[in-house]
């Protein structure tokens, strides 16, 4: 058995979170440049230029990226052999009120669909736990705008709706979406399980490292596939036209009922803000 303090948990949730959201992640950079090095309209130079001179005034102001600070959403996988002080739950909440507090972020979160009213604090988080063998616990942590988070949607094909279905809901979301949420995006999709399991994995895929491959040929094929074509709809960076609208595709799969061919794309913004703690 292997004892893990909660104030530890706590400790590193604040500090993951006050670092991913003045700092953008070396391949995002990277990718970033990679297309300003590839395009060719004016507008959409300028304005990936403002979104790299963004990322160092931020990076040397600490000043966050995006007003949007977002709502905080971890992927817990803990080993069956820890043991915990106290409360899981409430050692991220504790580390994200203290982020957000201490770190002057912007607190989005509020307690009722209708109500409204702030929490003053940015919690709850929204929290996942996968239990493994083992002693290790590991916490991939993410904010999440949500500008980029309501241009996403979970659909309910049928099987013979197939790949090329696949393919038409996700350019229609994207062109449905068009500036919204602030491109160049990210997509991660989900296919397969059911309803809520094809939006988990969605979600997952945007945790991906974004030079990662699938292992699957077809699920590689159609990441490249859907990449080309959704930069091909001359979208652009902030919506303004250009060659720039998407930096990566990834798709997380799961077997599903005979009947079913559920599908999740969660849209991610430039700013894609996660990182992984491992204690």
């Amino acid at each position: 058995m292997r004892q893990i303090r909660c104030d530890e948990i706590s400790k590193a949730i604040k500090n993951t979170l006050i670092k991913i959201n003045h700092h953008l992640d070396f391949s995002l950079i990277n990718l970033l440049k990679k297309a300003k090095s590839q395009e060719t309209n004016s507008t959409a130079l300028s304005v990936l230029d403002d979104i790299l001179e963004n990322e160092k005034i931020a990076k040397q102001g600490i000043i966050p990226l995006c007003q949007d600070t977002g709502v905080v959403v971890v992927f817990v996988t803990i080993g069956q052999k820890v043991v915990l002080d106290g409360s899981l739950e409430a050692a991220i909440n504790q580390g994200v009120k203290a982020a957000y507090i201490e770190g002057y972020l912007r607190k989005s979160i509020v307690d009722h669909p209708f109500n409204r009213i702030n929490t003053g604090d940015n919690t709850p988080a929204i929290i996942h736990v996968n239990l493994v063998e083992g002693d290790g616990l590991t916490m991939h942590v993410a904010s999440k705008g949500a500008g980029s988070e309501n241009m996403s949607r979970v659909v309910m094909l049928t099987p013979s709706d197939g790949i090329e279905g696949v393919k038409r809901l996700v350019l229609n979301t994207v062109q449905e979406a068009g500036g919204k949420p602030c491109p160049p995006i990210i997509l991660g999709i989900g296919i397969g399980g059911n309803l809520e399991k094809s939006a988990l994995l969605a979600k997952e895929a945007l945790l991906r490292d974004l030079n990662d491959q699938s292992d699957d040929p077809v699920i590689r094929d159609l990441e490249k596939d859907l990449l080309d074509s959704v930069n091909a709809m001359g979208i652009g960076p902030m919506g303004l036209g250009g060659k720039t609208t998407c930096l990566a595709v990834k798709i997380n799969t799961y077997p599903m009922h005979i009947a079913s061919l559920p599908v999740a794309i969660n849209i991610q913004c430039h700013s894609a803000r996660h990182e992984v703690i491992v204690l």
